[in-house]
């Protein structure tokens, strides 16, 4: 669930961006009526995008059109059965709580599968949750975010989800490095230096590579994309105003999740607690 777009209720009153104007002054933009239509033509039109991602990535010997394939059939039925039960577990903090838990575990579990088969592979844990969760309860306490789950299992999604990428990416490129460049580790290592900080000064510049995407998508923002948070909630009634305020704080908060799942996989891989 990262980078997702937010529930409609996000918008104005949703993430606690009051709109604080007379009821009876227009709203800049109204969007009350803006839907999409999810009938046959979303259908066909998701269709072609997976098989034209598929077909390329044969075609080009990519090596990823079964993985294309597989992701999208993923994505129908866990999309699908979280549509179901959405409207269940939001309803009380408790089950919008053990939700969340089930993200963090999914997301661990990913990470972890991606960097090792080893069980130290569960220490990833720590950079998917050190940002998102602490940031998630003090948006609550702060009433940025309302302490409801149509409001809190969105926001914890899109963060938990950009700890995981950031985690992932920056371990396996650690990982990568450390193999290529053995070498130096262990001169490093004759010239006195720990084993953590040999490892830090191969592998650190390299970890730092996973934060170019949520970099470049912040400096970037509505010059290049509309993030989903900005289309979700102007499809969702918001104005461009709100939409925007919400979009930004979504940036820098992914910004600064990511930033500290890099820190701390750099320390959990070099000082050998994950084992590549």
């Amino acid at each position: 669930m990262s980078a997702g777009v937010p529930h409609p209720q996000l918008g104005a009153e949703g993430v606690g961006l009051r709109r604080g104007r007379d009821a009876s002054l227009p709203s800049p933009t109204d969007n009350s009526g803006v839907t999409l239509n999810a009938g046959p033509g979303l259908a066909v039109a998701a269709a072609l995008a997976v098989l034209i991602a598929a077909a390329t990535a044969l075609l080009a010997q990519l090596g990823t059109a079964r993985a294309a394939v597989l992701a999208s059939a993923r994505a129908v039925v866990q999309l699908g059965a979280v549509s179901l039960l959405i409207g269940v577990v939001v309803r009380s903090l408790g089950t919008s709580a053990l939700f969340v838990l089930l993200m963090v575990a999914v997301a661990a579990f990913t990470s972890a599968r991606r960097l090792t088969r080893h069980p130290s592979g569960w220490w990833v844990v720590l950079p998917i949750t050190a940002g998102p969760l602490p940031v998630v309860a003090l948006l609550v306490a702060g009433g940025v975010v309302p302490a409801t789950g149509i409001a809190v299992i969105p926001t914890a999604g899109i963060l938990i989800g950009g700890a995981m990428t950031a985690t992932s990416l920056a371990g396996r490129r650690m990982r990568d490095e450390l193999i290529a460049r053995r070498g130096e580790v262990e001169a490093a290592l004759s010239l006195g230096f720990l084993p953590r900080d040999a490892n830090v000064e191969i592998a650190r510049p390299s970890a730092a590579q996973a934060l170019v995407p949520a970099l470049d998508q912040t400096r970037t923002v509505g010059l290049v994309t509309l993030p989903g948070a900005y289309v979700g909630m102007l499809l969702g009634g918001a104005s461009p105003v709100e939409a925007g305020a919400v979009q930004l704080l979504v940036l820098v908060l992914l910004l600064a999740v990511e930033t500290v799942a890099v820190a701390l996989t750099v320390e959990l891989v070099c000082r050998g607690l994950v084992r590549t």
